[in-house]
């Protein structure tokens, strides 16, 4: 303790010199944590997003995440009740799971044929009130929330399509599609304006005549058996979906009207039961659960069990990338910080030399003068880390408040720009840890050559 109470006292010897250190580990340990923190956001943005859209799990089956999407009728899942019942009330994974709901995605020919135009399309069939649960998902309490699907309250033969959809079709007038040369208003396509062969097909699907500014189009899609299949649908709204690969073949219907059209009479599948937990914690031991349920329970079936992070592989790369970055600036912050206080610290074995020599002549090891310099360079760490997380929190907070927005990769929509600091103790305290670490590290040579200096020597030094 009187180490501490003495080498304390030498820093206030030179207030200029230590101030100017203090204030490199500051701008140091700013930087590190505000950039840590947004870098944190992101991830849980990211998280926050897949889990929203696809759960944390799904239930495929066993080809289907390499093959299915050439052929989805032969990868699809039969029994996916029983599996959704047996999943909710299994003692392990019935207080884990958010909800269980079953998915179904095909590749199609989206077409306006009064405008002559069609497009392929992927087509999503889902249970809404079930989307509608997963888009409340907010284990990191994100601070914003994304809409319920258009679908809702639609009725059957209802559908929403992307906005690079809408804009090929030629129907941006009636959706009121943005960015768009042409806004044409395409006439409802009654029989004759069809081929005679998907005239006939659509025939037997066609609904009471839309209502209202409703939008129709024929959607084809081949069936278990290769014949193909049309149904007449009504376009409720152009979603942009934020990433234009998907804007320009999204198109999402109710899950009866996507498995009439890929199964027709037959027994209808889906090709993914998806699985959102109450909390990411909870991943790995859902995961390991329903192993044990699809070696045993369901082991008469070919499933496998897939998680959100190798469902999209996207989300691996960018955090790869961001803690690379993170990683980057870490490592040239550090070695600023090494160079300051190392500086600081060799001057200051210049300037008391004499000091040092008496110390010595007095009775002081080299042991103790090395650690008298140790300390004054943990010192130097531990103030300056602690005066830069007490910035770092204001600066994130004054961000936080001051309401800037951005639009993160596959948002459609500008987000509030937020710094991660408050509620992440283990970032601000690795950070603070290494960076005092770093500083007691710089002392250390310094603080051996004080150490090994001849006492003669030194008493003479002028």
């Amino acid at each position: 303790m009187k180490t501490f109470s003495l080498a304390l006292r030498n820093l206030l010897r030179n207030r200029r010199r230590s101030l100017t250190t203090l204030l490199a580990m500051v701008v140091g340990a700013v930087t590190i944590l505000l950039f840590g923190g947004y870098r944190r956001d992101i991830g849980y943005g990211l998280e926050t997003s897949y889990v929203q859209r696809n759960g944390h799990l799904q239930i495929e089956h066993k080809d289907y995440f390499l093959y299915g999407s050439g052929n989805p009728g032969a990868f699809g899942v039969s029994e996916y009740p029983h599996i959704i019942d047996v999943v909710k009330h299994d003692p392990v994974l019935g207080p884990m799971v958010r909800v269980a709901t079953p998915t179904l995605q095909l590749g199609g020919i989206a077409g306006n044929f009064a405008a002559g135009v069609s497009r392929t399309v992927l087509v999503t069939g889902m249970v809404v009130p079930d989307q509608n649960a997963l888009r409340q998902w907010n284990d990191y309490r994100m601070t914003y929330t994304r809409p319920p699907v258009p679908l809702t309250g639609t009725a059957a033969d209802a559908v929403v399509i992307g906005s690079g959809v809408a804009r090929v079709l030629e129907l941006c007038g009636p959706l009121q599609v943005p960015d768009c040369s042409r806004r044409d208003v395409a006439p409802d396509p009654g029989p004759e304006n069809l081929p005679s062969d998907i005239a006939a097909l659509a025939a037997r699907e066609r609904p009471a005549a839309p209502t209202g500014d409703q939008t129709q189009i024929e959607v084809l899609a081949a069936n278990v058996h290769g014949a193909p299949n049309v149904a007449s649908l009504n376009v409720v709204k152009a979603e942009t979906q934020g990433v234009k690969e998907i804007d320009d073949v999204y198109v999402a219907m109710h899950l009866t009207q996507a498995q009439r059209l890929l199964f027709g009479h037959e027994r209808p599948q889906v090709t993914a039961i998806v699985l959102q937990l109450y909390q990411s914690s909870q991943l790995a031991a859902a995961k390991a659960r329903l192993e044990q349920l699809l070696a045993t329970t369901f082991r008469s079936q070919p499933l496998e069990l897939k998680d959100f992070a190798t469902l999209n592989p996207f989300y691996g790369q960018a955090i790869a990338m961001f803690n690379t970055i993170f990683g980057f600036i870490a490592v040239l912050i550090g070695a600023i910080v090494l160079f300051t206080v190392s500086n600081t610290m060799s001057t200051a074995v210049v300037e008391r030399t004499v000091e040092i020599g008496t110390l010595r002549a007095l009775g002081l090891r080299r042991g103790g003068i090395r650690r008298l310099f140790v300390c004054e360079g943990l010192l130097l760490g531990a103030i300056g880390s602690a005066l830069g997380v007490i910035v770092a929190l204001i600066v994130a907070g004054a961000i936080n408040y001051a309401g800037l927005t951005w639009t993160p990769p596959g948002w459609a929509k500008p987000i509030p720009l937020v710094i991660r600091l408050a509620g992440e103790p283990r970032l601000v305290l690795s950070t603070a840890v290494a960076l005092t670490a770093v500083a007691t590290l710089s002392a250390w040579w310094p603080a051996r050559r004080a150490g090994r200096m001849n006492i003669v020597d030194a008493l003479r030094h002028v």
